[in-house]
């Protein structure tokens, strides 16, 4: 099979395509013949080693996982001795790691049927954002009808899922993005739209709930945006410097891994797919999926893209500009 591989940090041009060995499925895992994967800024800095420290759990001088890849749509090509939710042909979606490639194999516990009105670009490009956000307002924040919940960031692959599910809850929805993502996520049903570029963050505490996805501000002024016995979800972000990027922020409150939460919550999916349908990015539709994907050349934007691609796209060379595949929701 074609897989992408990285064999050392860098720019994009590190990525080479070759040809790799069919993964064999373990009893309680199904092997998926996949049809579309997730790329988005959380890939980037595996792939670039930035920022430094996470190269403390993904190897210090060269990557100790040579595929990546989490997000995954595709067809169960075979089914492990244990398996009994998955036969032979069933169109899946979910979690699971070596994605980008042509095969994958996943835990049948980390994935559910795909449905039938989503397209495998639209089923892996919201696997893990849409359990992401469902896990920080559901689980973490535990958002309740009526209450005032501000979405930073709402433009991203997270963001455009939190702001239909925080209305989908009965959530007042405040969200703060640039000024080209604002018809769009006004699109997605929220209440109000902060244009960052425009205009600042309140700071008269109207806020019951932050989502925070952008990482670019600091903790005393988004606690004056929040309400006296609000909560603050930190969910990840483009802020900080190169050695620890915003995990010097994370370190500094009390903080929920929502990604690597979402990673294990196979009935999430379901439920976030359930509960946004009714506002399916209409974007997504209308994107060629069929194009090219080519990988940014820096991942200093602070703009998040989560792309469903389809691995027979791939090319052996990637290109140093972002030219854009299906995308789900895109940044900030």
């Amino acid at each position: 099979m074609k897989a992408v591989i990285h064999s050392r940090y860098g720019n994009p041009e590190v990525l080479q395509v070759m040809t790799l060995e069919r993964p064999v499925p373990k009893k309680n895992e199904v092997l998926i013949r996949v049809k579309a994967t997730g790329f988005d800024y959380g890939q980037w800095h595996l792939i670039s080693g930035k920022p430094y420290a996470i190269r403390l759990a993904t190897g210090l001088t060269k990557p100790k996982q040579r595929v990546l890849g989490m997000d995954v749509s595709g067809v169960v090509e075979a089914v492990g001795a244990e398996v009994t939710r998955f036969k032979v042909g069933d169109a899946v979606f979910g979690a699971a790691s070596r994605t980008f490639a042509e095969f994958t194999c996943a835990r049948e516990d980390q994935l559910c049927r795909k449905p039938a009105r989503l397209s495998f670009e639209q089923a892996a490009a919201s696997a893990i954002s849409g359990v992401t956000a469902l896990i920080g307002l559901r689980d973490v924040a535990k958002v309740k009808p009526g209450q005032s919940v501000c979405v930073i960031g709402a433009g991203g692959g997270v963001g455009s899922w939190a702001v239909q599910l925080a209305r989908h809850f009965g959530a007042h929805v405040t969200a703060v993005c640039s000024t080209s993502k604002v018809e769009f996520v006004c699109s997605l049903g929220a209440t109000s739209v902060i244009d960052y570029t425009k205009v600042l963050l309140p700071t008269d505490g109207r806020f019951d709930v932050i989502l925070d996805l952008a990482g670019n501000r600091p903790l005393s002024a988004l606690r004056k945006a929040l309400a006296p016995r609000g909560t603050l979800v930190l969910g990840g972000g483009e802020g900080g410097d190169r050695f620890f990027g915003s995990m010097g922020r994370t370190l500094r409150g009390a903080m929920v891994d929502v990604p690597e939460a979402a990673a294990g919550d196979a009935g999430g999916f379901r439920e976030a797919g359930t509960a946004a349908g009714a506002r399916r990015n209409p974007r997504a539709a209308r994107r060629d999926s069929r194009r090219r994907p080519h990988l940014p050349a820096r991942g200093g934007s602070g703009r998040n893209v989560r792309a469903g691609v389809e691995p027979g796209a791939w090319q052996a060379r990637p290109s140093r500009r972002w030219e854009r595949a299906t995308v789900a929701s895109r940044g900030g």
